[in-house]
């Protein structure tokens, strides 16, 4: 329990105004949003450390992680998209889908997500970027991926069990 200031005596601030208030700021925990707040830290350690290394392969690699990433993004909405179900992550889906670029991946927009703090890093010459790559990944995982097995495995047992065994889960 949490107990508030109002004009008088203090009065109770129970359960559903806690569950309000993470409802509320659920649009805060968001995959773009990690990657986001991954690439400010990364740019910014560019501006206050320096970069470690200019142009080059890390520009080439870096420039062709990042067009990999978003092209693993979009193909990734434009099959959920054809599937007619959600993309967003904590909502239920309505489908399976196990087509277009989910077929090798079962998380392709994350590991899209990877690839462009990943290349972003290289492209920046970002030490920090390269040391929160993981870190991403872990945050993606525990976060978002296990939560949405979970509900996909609940909601088409029988499918999802097929699906995760012949699929890897980032490659």
């Amino acid at each position: 329990m949490v107990l508030a200031a109002a004009a008088g005596p203090c009065k109770r601030v129970g359960a559903p105004r806690m569950v309000a208030v993470r409802q509320g700021m659920k649009w805060i925990d968001l995959p773009p949003i990690w990657l986001a707040a991954c690439l400010v830290l990364a740019w910014g350690g560019t501006r206050v450390f320096g970069a470690l290394w200019h142009g080059g392969l890390p520009l080439f690699l870096g420039l062709f992680l990042v067009a990999a990433g978003i092209l693993l993004m979009v193909g990734a909405v434009l099959a959920f998209s054809k599937a007619r179900t959600t993309v967003i992550p904590h909502q239920q889906p309505s489908t399976l889908v196990d087509h277009g670029i989910l077929r090798h991946s079962r998380n392709p927009i994350y590991l899209g997500d990877v690839l462009v703090l990943l290349g972003m890093s290289l492209i920046w010459g970002s030490l920090i970027g390269l040391a929160l790559v993981p870190l991403l990944a872990v945050i993606l995982q525990r976060r978002f991926i296990i939560p949405e097995e979970a509900r996909l495995a609940a909601a088409f047992p029988e499918a999802f069990a097929a699906y995760q065994s012949q699929t890897r889960r980032w490659l």
